[in-house]
Protein backbone atom coordinates (compact mmCIF):
# COMPACT_ATOMS: atom_id res chain seq x y z
CA UNK A 1 0.00 0.00 0.00
CA UNK A 2 1.35 3.45 -0.90
CA UNK A 3 0.31 7.04 -0.48
CA UNK A 4 0.80 10.07 -2.73
CA UNK A 5 1.23 12.14 0.43
CA UNK A 6 4.60 10.45 1.02
CA UNK A 7 5.80 11.65 -2.39
CA UNK A 8 4.55 15.17 -1.70
CA UNK A 9 6.35 15.27 1.64
CA UNK A 10 9.51 13.94 -0.01
CA UNK A 11 9.52 16.85 -2.47
CA UNK A 12 9.13 19.21 0.48
CA UNK A 13 12.19 17.72 2.18
CA UNK A 14 14.23 18.00 -1.00
CA UNK A 15 13.18 21.62 -1.60
CA UNK A 16 13.97 22.68 1.97
CA UNK A 17 17.33 20.91 1.78
CA UNK A 18 18.18 22.88 -1.35
CA UNK A 19 17.05 26.11 0.28
CA UNK A 20 19.27 25.37 3.28
CA UNK A 21 22.22 24.89 0.93
CA UNK A 22 21.58 28.36 -0.55
CA UNK A 23 21.39 29.89 2.95
CA UNK A 24 24.57 28.06 4.01
CA UNK A 25 26.40 29.39 0.97
CA UNK A 26 25.29 32.94 1.81
CA UNK A 27 26.55 32.63 5.38
CA UNK A 28 29.80 30.98 4.27
CA UNK A 29 30.50 33.97 2.02
CA UNK A 30 29.61 36.68 4.52
CA UNK A 31 33.21 37.97 4.37
CA UNK A 32 33.75 37.40 0.64
CA UNK A 33 34.56 40.63 -1.18
CA UNK A 34 31.52 41.97 -3.09
CA UNK A 35 29.60 38.69 -2.70
CA UNK A 36 25.88 38.95 -3.52
CA UNK A 37 23.45 36.86 -1.51
CA UNK A 38 20.97 34.54 -3.19
CA UNK A 39 17.54 33.16 -2.37
CA UNK A 40 15.77 29.98 -3.45
CA UNK A 41 12.48 30.37 -5.33
CA UNK A 42 9.88 27.61 -4.92
CA UNK A 43 7.26 26.50 -7.43
CA UNK A 44 4.44 23.96 -7.31
CA UNK A 45 4.76 20.71 -9.22
CA UNK A 46 2.09 19.43 -11.62
CA UNK A 47 -1.47 19.26 -10.31
CA UNK A 48 -3.73 16.27 -10.80
CA UNK A 49 -7.11 17.50 -12.03
CA UNK A 50 -9.52 14.98 -10.59
CA UNK A 51 -12.42 17.24 -11.44
CA UNK A 52 -12.43 20.55 -13.31
CA UNK A 53 -14.70 23.38 -12.20
CA UNK A 54 -17.48 23.86 -14.74
CA UNK A 55 -17.78 20.19 -15.68
CA UNK A 56 -21.27 18.76 -15.66
CA UNK A 57 -22.23 17.10 -12.37
CA UNK A 58 -25.69 16.14 -13.63
CA UNK A 59 -27.58 16.78 -16.80
CA UNK A 60 -28.88 20.00 -15.26
CA UNK A 61 -25.94 21.33 -13.23
CA UNK A 62 -22.19 21.93 -13.24
CA UNK A 63 -19.55 21.60 -10.56
CA UNK A 64 -18.97 24.98 -8.92
CA UNK A 65 -15.49 24.00 -7.75
CA UNK A 66 -12.83 21.63 -8.99
CA UNK A 67 -10.84 18.87 -7.31
CA UNK A 68 -7.15 19.51 -7.88
CA UNK A 69 -4.47 17.57 -6.02
CA UNK A 70 -0.96 18.99 -5.83
CA UNK A 71 2.02 16.70 -6.27
CA UNK A 72 4.54 18.72 -4.30
CA UNK A 73 7.08 21.49 -4.59
CA UNK A 74 10.45 22.09 -6.22
CA UNK A 75 13.08 24.81 -6.22
CA UNK A 76 12.40 26.66 -9.45
CA UNK A 77 15.45 28.92 -9.45
CA UNK A 78 17.83 30.96 -7.35
CA UNK A 79 17.83 34.76 -7.49
CA UNK A 80 20.83 36.96 -6.81
CA UNK A 81 20.29 40.09 -4.70
CA UNK A 82 22.32 42.80 -6.40
CA UNK A 83 22.12 45.46 -3.70
CA UNK A 84 25.23 47.50 -3.00
CA UNK A 85 27.54 46.26 -0.26
CA UNK A 86 29.26 48.62 2.16
CA UNK A 87 32.48 50.26 0.92
CA UNK A 88 35.40 49.91 3.31
CA UNK A 89 38.61 51.90 3.04
CA UNK A 90 41.77 49.80 2.72
CA UNK A 91 44.42 52.36 1.80
CA UNK A 92 45.64 50.07 -1.01
CA UNK A 93 45.95 51.94 -4.33
CA UNK A 94 44.91 48.87 -6.29
CA UNK A 95 41.80 48.05 -4.27
CA UNK A 96 38.83 49.28 -6.27
CA UNK A 97 35.09 49.34 -5.65
CA UNK A 98 32.20 50.25 -7.93
CA UNK A 99 29.66 52.63 -6.44
CA UNK A 100 26.52 51.75 -8.36
CA UNK A 101 25.90 49.25 -11.14
CA UNK A 102 28.54 47.57 -13.23
CA UNK A 103 31.30 44.98 -13.19
CA UNK A 104 35.03 44.87 -13.70
CA UNK A 105 36.20 42.78 -16.67
CA UNK A 106 38.78 40.02 -16.29
CA UNK A 107 40.48 37.93 -18.98
CA UNK A 108 40.47 34.23 -18.04
CA UNK A 109 43.15 31.80 -19.32
CA UNK A 110 40.53 30.31 -21.66
CA UNK A 111 40.21 33.68 -23.41
CA UNK A 112 36.73 34.24 -21.95
CA UNK A 113 35.87 37.55 -20.34
CA UNK A 114 34.56 37.17 -16.80
CA UNK A 115 32.86 39.86 -14.74
CA UNK A 116 33.30 40.64 -11.07
CA UNK A 117 32.54 43.24 -8.41
CA UNK A 118 35.55 42.17 -6.36
CA UNK A 119 38.20 44.80 -6.99
CA UNK A 120 41.02 43.47 -4.80
CA UNK A 121 43.62 43.85 -7.54
CA UNK A 122 47.41 43.92 -7.46
CA UNK A 123 50.40 44.17 -9.81
CA UNK A 124 52.05 41.27 -11.61
CA UNK A 125 55.81 40.91 -12.03
CA UNK A 126 55.52 42.86 -15.28
CA UNK A 127 53.51 45.68 -13.68
CA UNK A 128 50.14 44.64 -15.10
CA UNK A 129 47.00 45.15 -13.01
CA UNK A 130 45.71 41.65 -12.22
CA UNK A 131 43.34 39.80 -9.90
CA UNK A 132 44.51 37.67 -6.97
CA UNK A 133 44.55 34.73 -9.42
CA UNK A 134 46.89 36.61 -11.74
CA UNK A 135 44.25 37.24 -14.42
CA UNK A 136 44.57 40.54 -16.27
CA UNK A 137 41.99 43.26 -15.72
CA UNK A 138 40.52 44.50 -19.01
CA UNK A 139 41.41 46.76 -20.72
CA UNK A 140 44.98 45.80 -19.81
CA UNK A 141 46.76 48.38 -17.66
CA UNK A 142 50.53 48.27 -17.09
CA UNK A 143 52.26 50.42 -14.48
CA UNK A 144 55.90 51.19 -15.41
CA UNK A 145 58.46 50.01 -12.87
CA UNK A 146 59.39 52.70 -10.38
CA UNK A 147 56.23 54.74 -10.91
CA UNK A 148 54.75 56.60 -7.97
CA UNK A 149 51.50 58.31 -7.03
CA UNK A 150 49.27 55.85 -8.92
CA UNK A 151 45.77 57.27 -9.07
CA UNK A 152 42.59 55.80 -10.50
CA UNK A 153 39.83 58.33 -11.08
CA UNK A 154 36.07 57.82 -10.67
CA UNK A 155 35.85 57.24 -14.44
CA UNK A 156 38.58 54.58 -14.31
CA UNK A 157 41.38 56.73 -15.72
CA UNK A 158 44.74 55.41 -14.46
CA UNK A 159 47.57 57.90 -13.98
CA UNK A 160 51.03 57.70 -12.40
CA UNK A 161 54.26 59.66 -12.15
CA UNK A 162 56.91 57.82 -14.15
CA UNK A 163 60.55 57.72 -12.96
CA UNK A 164 62.43 60.92 -13.78
CA UNK A 165 59.26 62.97 -14.23
CA UNK A 166 57.18 65.14 -11.95
CA UNK A 167 53.96 65.30 -13.94
CA UNK A 168 51.45 62.39 -13.89
CA UNK A 169 50.88 60.67 -17.20
CA UNK A 170 47.76 58.76 -18.22
CA UNK A 171 48.36 55.01 -18.56
CA UNK A 172 44.92 53.86 -19.64
CA UNK A 173 41.34 53.57 -18.47
CA UNK A 174 39.53 50.75 -16.66
CA UNK A 175 36.07 50.38 -18.16
CA UNK A 176 33.05 48.71 -16.60
CA UNK A 177 30.36 46.48 -18.05
CA UNK A 178 26.63 46.59 -17.39
CA UNK A 179 23.92 44.13 -18.41
CA UNK A 180 20.23 44.41 -19.20
CA UNK A 181 19.52 41.48 -16.88
CA UNK A 182 22.47 41.10 -14.45
CA UNK A 183 20.50 38.60 -12.36
CA UNK A 184 20.94 36.10 -15.21
CA UNK A 185 24.75 36.15 -15.10
CA UNK A 186 26.18 32.70 -14.36
CA UNK A 187 28.09 32.53 -11.08
CA UNK A 188 31.38 30.61 -11.10
CA UNK A 189 34.24 30.26 -8.64
CA UNK A 190 36.54 33.04 -7.42
CA UNK A 191 33.87 35.77 -7.51
CA UNK A 192 33.50 35.58 -11.30
CA UNK A 193 30.30 35.85 -13.34
CA UNK A 194 29.84 34.82 -16.95
CA UNK A 195 27.58 36.21 -19.66
CA UNK A 196 24.53 34.12 -20.60
CA UNK A 197 21.90 34.37 -23.30
CA UNK A 198 19.43 35.69 -20.70
CA UNK A 199 21.77 38.35 -19.31
CA UNK A 200 22.17 40.10 -22.64
CA UNK A 201 25.41 41.33 -24.13
CA UNK A 202 27.68 43.50 -21.95
CA UNK A 203 27.55 47.24 -22.45
CA UNK A 204 31.13 48.37 -21.92
CA UNK A 205 31.81 52.02 -21.19
CA UNK A 206 33.86 54.28 -18.89
CA UNK A 207 32.69 54.19 -15.29
CA UNK A 208 29.93 56.68 -14.61
CA UNK A 209 28.41 56.45 -18.09
CA UNK A 210 25.60 54.36 -19.61
CA UNK A 211 24.14 53.76 -16.17
CA UNK A 212 27.29 52.28 -14.64
CA UNK A 213 28.62 53.38 -11.26
CA UNK A 214 31.84 55.21 -10.53
CA UNK A 215 35.08 53.67 -9.30
CA UNK A 216 36.38 54.36 -5.79
CA UNK A 217 40.13 53.85 -5.31
CA UNK A 218 41.46 52.40 -2.06
CA UNK A 219 38.07 50.87 -1.24
CA UNK A 220 36.57 47.38 -1.31
CA UNK A 221 32.90 46.43 -1.42
CA UNK A 222 31.81 44.03 1.31
CA UNK A 223 29.33 41.20 0.99
CA UNK A 224 25.68 42.27 1.07
CA UNK A 225 24.70 39.24 3.18
CA UNK A 226 22.46 40.25 6.10
CA UNK A 227 23.32 37.73 8.82
CA UNK A 228 20.13 38.34 10.81
CA UNK A 229 17.94 37.76 7.76
CA UNK A 230 19.84 34.60 6.88
CA UNK A 231 19.48 33.22 10.42
CA UNK A 232 15.74 33.87 10.38
CA UNK A 233 15.49 32.14 6.99
CA UNK A 234 17.53 29.24 8.36
CA UNK A 235 15.13 28.75 11.28
CA UNK A 236 12.14 28.96 8.95
CA UNK A 237 13.76 26.43 6.61
CA UNK A 238 14.47 24.09 9.52
CA UNK A 239 10.86 24.25 10.63
CA UNK A 240 9.70 23.52 7.09
CA UNK A 241 11.98 20.48 6.95
CA UNK A 242 10.75 19.25 10.33
CA UNK A 243 7.08 19.52 9.37
CA UNK A 244 7.68 17.57 6.15
CA UNK A 245 9.52 14.91 8.15
CA UNK A 246 6.56 14.80 10.53
CA UNK A 247 4.25 14.38 7.56
CA UNK A 248 6.16 11.30 6.42
CA UNK A 249 5.98 9.81 9.92
CA UNK A 250 2.24 10.53 10.15
CA UNK A 251 1.48 9.02 6.76
CA UNK A 252 3.60 5.98 7.64
CA UNK A 253 1.57 5.50 10.83
CA UNK A 254 -1.67 5.81 8.85
CA UNK A 255 -0.52 3.17 6.36
CA UNK A 256 0.55 0.81 9.15
CA UNK A 257 -2.85 1.27 10.81
CA UNK A 258 -4.61 0.58 7.52
CA UNK A 259 -2.58 -2.61 6.97
CA UNK A 260 -3.37 -3.85 10.46
CA UNK A 261 -7.05 -3.00 10.12
CA UNK A 262 -7.49 -4.54 6.67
Amino acid sequence: MSSAALQVARTGLSAQDTRMQVIANNLANVNTTAFKSERANFATLTYQDMRVAGEQSTSASDYATGLNLGTGVAVQSTSRTNTQGTLNSTGNSFDLAIEGDGYFQVLLPSGTIAYTRAGNFSLSATGQVVTSDGYAVQPAITIPAGSSAVTIGPDGTVSAIAPGTTVPSQLGQITTATFTNPAALQATSNNYLLETAASGAPQVAPAGTLGSGTIAQGMLETSNVDIVTQLVDMIECQRGYEINSKMISSVDDMLKNADQTL
